[in-house]
């Protein structure tokens, strides 16, 4: 079997992405969620002084919305 990409043979994953043009940035916004909250999670202010660290929806937001960014 072969599995090297070409002209001829595009990779699945670029298929995909071309076919669903939205499909990268949802990803993007997903995966930039989860990325925040495990920031709020793991590094967030507990005092309540840091404006966005100390709400959980803010940092979901902030890494959602750096997602969509980083994939454009």
């Amino acid at each position: 079997m072969n599995t090297e990409c070409n002209t001829e043979n595009p990779c699945p994953l670029k298929v995909f992405f071309r076919k669903y043009k939205y499909a990268k940035h949802a990803l993007g916004i997903i995966v930039g969620g989860i990325i925040g909250y495990l920031y709020y999670y793991y590094i967030g202010c507990s005092g309540g002084t840091c404006p966005i660290t100390s709400n959980p929806w803010m940092t979901i937001g902030f890494g959602s919305l750096s997602g969509f960014i980083l994939t454009k």
